[in-house]
């Protein structure tokens, strides 16, 4: 299934956490993906969009909260979350600075 990687790669997901991984020097970057894409789709759009070499990539379904409003209740949706590995020396630069 050939997807844009636009479209695959939602946003990325800056934290303290995940700011402190990348400071302790561990090259993952954590990604908000779409929920219907796979492991190979995903490391495909990442070296597409910002020319890098993905050495591992983790996935993680995140199930939505039970939310109320007032009497309404509902629920948030649920979404994946990825965690790459990159090659020694690869950067991402949108997770620098800023």
């Amino acid at each position: 299934m050939d997807k844009e990687p636009r479209s695959i790669i939602v946003s990325p997901i800056r934290t303290e956490k995940t700011e402190s991984i990348l400071s302790r020097g561990e090259n993952k970057y954590y990604f908000k993906v779409a929920v219907r894409a796979n492991k190979i789709e995903i490391k495909k759009a990442v070296e597409e969009l910002f020319k890098v070499k993905v050495i591992k990539c983790d996935t993680i379904k995140v199930k939505g909260k039970r939310k109320r409003w007032g009497r309404r209740s509902g629920k948030r949706p649920d979404w994946k979350k990825a965690i790459l590995t990159l090659k020694e020396g690869d950067k991402i630069t949108i997770f620098e600075g800023a």
